[in-house]
């Protein structure tokens, strides 16, 4: 926070001076004003060099100053724990300017504190809340500042920011199941090409050079082995680069518009996978529909924000054609149900609702519907998964045990060549 030094006139008439920690000019006229002092001038810059001087001096750094919170950005857990707190406050009758100020005083995250105050700051000089958070989007996105204005504009924000906290934690913690998943996997995909390279580049061309070095007629395995050993030897260093380059042309050609619609419907189309990424994608479109509509969200508005939760075009686009068909009153299940990109089970539920005026409710229970089905099938994937692998290594290291010691129990009938 900003450190002013100052000069005033006390209710006594006399010159004072001194130095307070404040948000902004009007925020420090504020305070002096409450003890009484008028303000005649203040300096920002003295008042930093001083503060700096006495922490100096003391040797040591500013209670405010976090080092963990410089070198780091904001995580999902920190914003869904501080509306949470946000919440709580509101409830229990304090007023949105204190509950904030008491939040920034807590928050440890020097990067999170100082936006928060910056908030704060907009709304003590009366920037509805919904347009404070605005100025900070790469914390707050449109799901966010959305629901907040419609919480504000019905009177009911600490209901509205409950229920985002809610949601918040609920997307974190499905985010946190899918991560959690795949660590295994990536690790050993990781892990046994490493193995295999240093059996390819380091460990064969030992163990073969003695048979080479004998002149003798190899098995076709062995020759193959050997030829790949060394092969891979000589242009690891261009193996390795076609490979960054392919990687990173791929993930080019996957961002384009017509890269993406060809990789979201191939994804789609996969056995086992392809029915997973479809029941995420769902679950988040169906939480976040009935989140912002119980939060008193416009439909289109809803929607729109719901879109953005799903990383699949395809699915993206069925969302649009719905928007562009609910705009011109029909209903949103038999829209979602023309797009054939749905569920029947949602559609269902989702008619269910919008007959009997329930829609935001049948959306929740369908995202928790589908929020155990995608636990169930993860870990299906992955009890099928490790297998796999574990079975496409063990034939790689059979095939290279098999093609070292066949030429070694053949070696007496070797003929030459």
């Amino acid at each position: 926070m900003p450190m002013y030094a100052y000069k005033g006139i006390a209710p006594s008439g006399k010159t004072v001076s001194g130095t307070r920690d404040a948000e902004s000019p009007k925020v420090l006229r504020q305070i002096l004003r409450k003890d009484g002092v008028h303000v005649t001038s203040f300096d920002l810059s003295k008042g930093g060099k001083a503060a700096q001087a006495q922490n100096a001096k003391k040797g040591g750094l500013s209670r405010d100053v976090d080092l963990g919170g410089l070198f780091g950005g904001v995580k999902k857990t920190e914003i869904a724990a501080f509306t949470r707190q946000l919440a709580t406050l509101l409830r229990s009758g304090i007023p949105l300017a204190e509950s904030l100020g008491a939040l920034v005083d807590q928050t440890t995250n020097q990067r999170f504190k100082a936006q928060l105050a910056e908030v704060r700051t907009a709304v003590n000089e009366g920037t509805s809340f919904a347009d404070a958070l605005a100025k900070h989007k790469k914390l707050f996105d449109d799901l966010f500042i959305s629901m907040v204005r419609a919480g504000e504009l019905a009177g009911n924000l600490d209901e509205v920011l409950t229920r985002l906290a809610d949601f918040l934690e609920s997307s974190q913690k499905l985010k946190s199941k899918v991560q959690g998943a795949m660590i295994y996997p990536a690790l050993m995909v990781v892990i046994g090409t490493g193995i295999i390279a240093i059996l390819m580049i380091k460990v064969i061309p030992e163990i073969t050079k003695t048979f080479t070095q004998q002149g003798r007629t190899l098995p076709i395995n062995t020759r193959f082995l050997v030829g790949m050993s060394g092969f891979v030897g000589r242009n690891w260093l261009a193996i390795a680069g076609t490979l960054a380059v392919g990687g990173f042309a791929f993930t080019k050609w996957k961002a384009s518009a017509a890269g993406k619609t060809i990789w979201d419907r191939f994804v789609l189309r996969l056995p086992g996978i392809g029915p997973l990424v479809r029941t995420i994608n769902v679950s988040r479109f169906a939480r976040t529909l009935g989140t912002m509509l119980q939060s008193g969200v416009p439909m289109l508005r809803s929607l729109d924000a719901a879109k953005e939760t799903m990383g699949n075009v395809l699915l993206q686009r069925a969302i649009d054609d719905a928007k562009k068909a609910v705009t011109e009153g029909e209903s949103l299940a038999q829209t979602l149900k023309k797009s054939g990109q749905f569920p029947p089970t949602m559609i269902h539920m989702t008619a269910v609702g919008e007959k009997a005026g329930q829609l935001e409710q049948m959306l929740g229970r369908v995202a928790d519907a589908y929020e155990a089905e995608i636990e169930t099938k993860l870990a299906r994937f992955i009890a099928l998964l490790e297998p796999l692998m574990l079975l496409g290594m063990g034939i790689v290291v059979a095939f290279i045990v098999i093609s070292i010691l066949q030429p070694i129990m053949d070696l007496g009938s070797l003929g030459p060549k």
